[in-house]
């Protein structure tokens, strides 16, 4: 595919459109009715209800055509409606929709673990379990880790979003609003810190530095010889798209090989192409233990994964490992169909350019910001479609909040979908779908960069 994405054919018009009377009223209606019956603990970011959605726009129910910058938080990244995903949906459905692989089981959930063996780093032998969640595929990898190593400890790190069940609530680093007053939380997890480039107190330390001091404190507080695992997203998500120092990584899976500890990339936001490569992992060469999937892999369906090292997977006894609708045979048609558009459309090439593109533009802004005082963009970061701009008070790096949530309502009001994130609030999150066209990319970038002007 041609890094411009001019070969897709989408259905809908790839082009924003807002209404002045947004949001309109029948999303307003399903506001009041939605009240009535779904509980106050689900949040929405977004004040409109969905009608259809292809490539990298939304349409809702009152006609508004928005620029999608979220994709479902990491899921939509062959877009929403792909057709290859679609028609393997529809013709998987025709014949059933659950047997339940663990009583009568299919060819998909084997062809699926076929392919994610094939893509994750490694040429070892690995094997693969199917699960319906992200966190549900973390707490399989713990339990993984913890039977083959006979060990209870679990190493997680500063800004880490692991999910929100009990044990990943424990792994997850951010209080509120994923963990205040849900407790009491699983035990022998441990919190170490992460290499933050912008926000650490000595800016010169490298990436292996950081490591040694994690590493150091590991040693220290709970022996090496007592970690199961060490978990950690390649690219932290939710705790604001830190992307570790360069030889972090390396440093730390060198530790746990040395150390008999298993080494857990957390791969459930980063995965599938999202940041030019098929893993983030792969960035640096790190070949995980365990690896965990979701979000991106079956183009809007419910499905997660984990793979890892033979030994590791097959030391779980029979039954061991499973759930009911695990490796769903229509999520699995849907995996195997949107692996299958990566390849097609060369999706982590496209991912790469998007980075260039929207890097290249933010950097614009930051200088023009700076040359007029108003230096409130502190950091840019992130690998391809996942990318960060971490806004502070002008001439400082003290968060700034505030101003996240004005440029995220700004940029909505103007037809625009930005996720805001980070452990302070003060992240603007880029995850476009990556077939989003340049000039539909470009769109929404302009709104971005007016709506930070405009409230700097």
């Amino acid at each position: 595919m041609s890094t411009t994405a001019s070969e897709i054919t989408f259905r809908l018009e790839q082009k924003r459109r807002v209404q002045a009377d947004f949001p309109g009223p029948k999303s307003i209606a399903l506001t009041e009715r939605r009240k009535a019956v779904v509980a106050a603990g689900v949040a929405s970011a977004v004040p409109v209800y969905v009608a259809d959605a292809d490539g990298g726009i939304i349409h809702d129910v009152d006609g508004n055509s928005f620029i999608d910058l979220g994709s479902g938080i990491a899921v939509t990244s062959v877009g929403a409606s792909d057709p290859a995903v679609v028609g393997a949906v529809k013709e998987a459905v025709e014949h059933f929709t659950h047997t339940c692989f663990m009583v009568t089981p299919y060819e998909s959930y084997v062809a699926l673990a076929e392919q994610l063996n094939r893509l994750t780093p490694g040429n070892h032998e690995k094997r693969t379990v199917l699960f319906n969640s992200g966190a549900e595929a973390v707490e399989n990898a713990v339990k993984v880790a913890r039977l083959a190593t006979g060990r209870d400890a679990v190493v997680a790190f500063d800004h880490a979003y692991h999910g929100r069940t009990n044990l990943t609530m424990a792994l997850t680093a951010k209080a509120m609003p994923y963990k205040t007053n849900f407790g009491p939380f699983a035990p022998e997890v441990y919190r170490m810190p992460m290499s933050y480039p912008y926000r650490e107190e000595n800016p010169s330390i490298t990436g292996a530095e950081a490591a040694k001091r994690a590493i150091t404190m590991i040693e220290k507080q709970i022996g090496g010889d007592q970690v199961a695992a060490i978990i950690i997203e390649p690219i932290q998500g939710e705790g604001g798209f830190i992307v570790p120092a360069e030889g972090f990584l390396p440093a730390l899976a060198a530790w746990a090989k040395a150390n008999g500890v298993v080494f857990i990339a957390d791969e459930v936001q980063s995965g599938f192409c999202r940041t030019g490569e098929w893993f983030a992992v792969d960035h640096e060469g790190v070949v995980p233990d365990i690896i965990t999937m979701a979000k991106g892999i079956a183009g809007g369906m419910p499905l997660s994964a984990i793979t890892g090292r033979a030994d590791l997977l097959d030391a779980v006894h029979p039954g061991g490992l499973g759930g009911t609708y695990g490796g769903n045979p229509v999520a699995c048609a849907a995996a195997l169909a949107a692996i299958g558009s990566m390849e097609e459309y060369n999706l982590a090439g496209r991912a790469r350019h998007i980075e260039q593109l929207a890097t290249g533009r933010l950097q614009e802004l930051q200088a023009e910001l700076g040359s007029a005082g108003k230096s409130v963009i502190g950091d840019i970061r992130g690998r391809g479609a996942m990318l960060a701009v971490e806004l502070v008070q002008a001439g400082s790096k003290e968060p700034n909040p505030e101003l996240t949530k004005a440029v995220a309502a700004a940029c909505l009001k103007e037809g625009v979908i930005i996720l805001t994130c980070g452990t302070y609030g003060n992240v603007i999150r880029l995850l476009p779908p990556l077939v989003i066209t340049d000039d539909l990319l470009n769109d929404g970038l302009d709104i971005l960069a007016a709506a930070i002007k405009a409230n700097a």
